[in-house]
């Protein structure tokens, strides 16, 4: 859980911000994940991210498998992947949302449920142009997924943790998709110039 805890930990959205002089940190929501990526730099920069971020989520449960872990154990390691991502401790516990982390250690957790719920997070992206109301559709579809195959109990609660910790990152975007005024898919958000650059100008 440690292992996992720390393989999530690594800020791949905050490092990739940094080598183009932004702090991820300080702009738009603040949150390290591939969303706020691409509103700040583009397309290249958030697949790199979003690919990191899901790549760090499955490669801690592949790794738990080799150590022989399996079951309620092996879902903890789930769970602990995606804190880390959300609370990084390079970070100072901030981070980012753990979408796509926690879509790395579903589709490494199950398979089937994972190919199952990511077109159904899509569609609900592409039809309403928000990526949190389709992270938060994804996730909950998930649990119902497992519940309707028959999972056993420790994966439909570990699924059911994974979507609890998507709303609770997701409770401001909630409380703005109710206010009408949160951001669509594609959106850009200007970085910040920072004073280096602009002190010369005058």
């Amino acid at each position: 859980m440690l292992l996992a805890y720390l393989f999530g930990s690594i800020p791949a959205g905050a490092w990739v911000a940094r080598t183009y002089g932004v702090d991820i940190q300080k702009v738009g929501s603040g949150n390290t994940g591939a969303t706020n990526i691409l509103r700040t730099l583009g397309w290249g920069p958030a697949l790199v991210v979003a690919f990191f971020d899901i790549f760090k989520g499955g490669i801690a449960l592949l790794i738990a498998r080799l150590f022989g872990l399996d079951g309620l154990q092996l879902g903890l390691v789930a769970v602990s992947a995606v804190l880390g991502h959300n609370y990084s401790v390079f970070l100072r516990f901030r981070g980012g949302k753990g979408v796509a982390t926690s879509m790395g250690t579903t589709v490494v957790l199950d398979p089937l449920v994972g190919l199952m719920i990511l077109p159904i997070g899509i569609c609900v992206i592409w039809l309403t142009r928000y990526v949190s109301a389709g992270s938060m559709v994804g996730a909950m579809s998930g649990v119902i997924v497992a519940i309707a195959l028959g999972r056993p109990l420790w994966e439909i609660l570990t699924l059911a943790l994974l979507a609890l910790l998507i709303f609770w990152t997701h409770r401001e975007n909630y409380r703005r998709l109710q206010a009408g005024n949160e951001r669509r898919f594609g959106e850009r958000v200007k970085p910040e110039v920072p004073a280096t650059e602009t002190s010369s100008t005058g």
